[in-house]
């Protein structure tokens, strides 16, 4: 690949910034986790490395080596111009259920007010396409899904929850998301996922990964609750596919 779309920045003693064009698209996604993936496998081995891609950067970290870090700066750009022409991983397509019900989507009935919609208008435009995976943050395991459809943008809660049951499913901006644990939080919450996605006993904790794609469907409340169940006791069955980029 010819040029170098990112500029290099230290980021403490430890790590390296890698930003890319300041906007959220899939084509600069997709080229970063090609660009981690083709590292990971080629240049940065071994258990010392981290790579954390989000939205449109890539930290690298190595904590026990700084040196090291501080040697790759001149060979990153050599590094990306051998990345193989249209590199992309392969990333996976996700079905997760969600209950819109009332109890569980305490603000449903605002945000359709606030869009000019019914509930139900609300739930079949967040139910009706899949949302790319652009970062997991500010909590283990949270996915911030980016591609939501316009009727649905509207700014974070003017005042923000000091707590959000975990599971709960919001809105922000052009962006939905889950919470994995309980937290304070700014989004509007429509509905619940009865399913964890970060568990930190296992590898990895986070079972859905940066380039994915999430698509919800809406379930009842007893086919929520039997997803809890089957969640608590270890055999809820994840629905996947291969996901085109």
């Amino acid at each position: 690949m010819s040029g170098t779309p990112f500029t290099i920045k230290p980021f403490g003693q430890t790590a390296l910034l890698l930003e890319w064009p300041k906007r959220v698209e899939v084509d600069i996604l997709m080229d970063i986790l090609g660009f981690r993936e083709y590292l990971l496998k080629r240049h940065l081995l071994g258990p010392d490395w981290e790579l954390t891609p989000v939205y449109h950067s890539l930290t690298l970290i190595n904590r026990s080596d700084p040196a090291a870090i501080r040697a790759i700066i001149e060979l990153l750009p050599k590094w990306y111009s051998s990345l193989p022409a249209h590199h992309t991983p392969e990333t996976q397509y996700w079905e997760l259920p969600v209950c819109y019900e009332a109890a569980l989507a305490p603000d449903l009935i605002e945000v359709s007010e606030k869009l000019g919609m019914d509930p139900q208008e609300v739930i079949e435009a967040h139910t009706g396409q899949p949302y790319r995976v652009y970062g997991i943050g500010f909590l283990p395991g949270f996915l911030y899904l980016g591609g939501v459809p316009e009727v649905l943008k509207l700014e974070r809660r003017a005042e923000p929850r000091l707590h959000v049951d975990k599971g709960s499913v919001g809105l922000a901006g052009a962006q939905t998301g889950i919470y994995p644990q309980v937290s304070p939080g700014g989004w509007h919450i429509i509905g619940s996922c009865p399913v964890p996605l970060f568990t930190p006993d296992k590898t990895p904790p986070c079972v859905v990964a940066p380039g994915d794609q999430v698509r919800f469907r809406a379930v009842e409340r007893a086919e929520y609750d039997l997803h809890k169940l089957e969640s608590e006791i270890g055999i809820y069955n994840y629905k996947t596919g291969h996901s085109s980029a």
